[in-house]
């Protein structure tokens, strides 16, 4: 009787080997279910372009920050006719004396970027006889403890009976005299934000930019020395 058992030919079986290895090693290897992206590099900034002065050319929008157009205009005419003292002009601050005390008038501005930001200051006790938390009048003569008007260039810091402060250079005829009459930025208590809610208005300075106790750090920051603010009524 015929042995009908089955025996697998080796040869056979290595050829067959042989051609699935092969084929294993063609097909292309699965991509896992889940791929991730790799990382992104972050996108460089170009630098704004700058007029002949050097100063950054660049188009704010007022009313993104709620800086009164015509002031926003004064302020960077400013800052180029003084592109001679004003050696930073990346970053400004205006002061807009038109709104009251109770507002957030110091407005911050990044030229560059466009980015802004504001808090309270307060203005001298001559500017506003009354105490009504409106400035009246701008004045530059010694004694009169009233706020001026016009371009400051920010400079050194020191600590004095207000604590931490920094002087300012007055850099026009409405407001020269501001470094001599010692008209500077510095922290006091009665330009802290709790004093809207409980008296509606700021305190009055001696003609000095006073702010917030809490906010001094963060002006200093922003301006350094070297750079401009601009105060005057739209």
């Amino acid at each position: 009787m015929a042995d009908l058992t089955f025996r697998p030919d080796r040869r056979a079986m290595m050829i067959s080997s042989a051609g699935i290895a092969l084929a294993a090693l063609a097909a292309p290897a699965a991509k896992p279910l889940l791929e991730s992206s790799p990382p992104r590099r972050p996108t460089a900034i170009p630098a704004a372009p700058r007029s002949s002065s050097g100063m950054p050319q660049t188009t704010l929008d007022a009313a993104r920050f709620s800086v009164d157009p015509a002031l926003l205009r004064r302020a960077l005419s400013a800052l180029e006719q003084h592109s001679g003292s004003v050696k930073a002009r990346d970053r400004i601050a205006i002061v807009d004396f038109t709104a009251p005390s109770s507002d957030p008038r110091l407005h911050f501005l990044d030229v560059v970027s466009g980015k802004a930001s504001r808090l309270l200051v307060a203005h001298g006790s001559g500017s506003d006889p009354g105490h009504t938390g409106f400035l009246e009048r701008f004045s530059n003569a010694f004694g009169s403890n009233a706020s001026s008007e016009g371009a400051f260039l920010t400079a050194d810091y020191y600590t004095g009976k207000h604590g931490r402060s920094q002087r300012l250079v007055g850099l026009d005829p409405t407001n020269n005299n501001a470094l001599s009459r010692a008209i500077v930025i510095h922290s006091a208590w009665y330009a802290n934000d709790d004093m809207i809610p409980s008296h509606g208005k700021l305190g009055r300075s001696q003609g000095c930019f006073a702010v917030g106790e809490d906010k001094l750090s963060d002006v200093f920051s922003f301006l350094g020395e070297g750079r401009m603010v601009f105060a005057a009524r739209a």
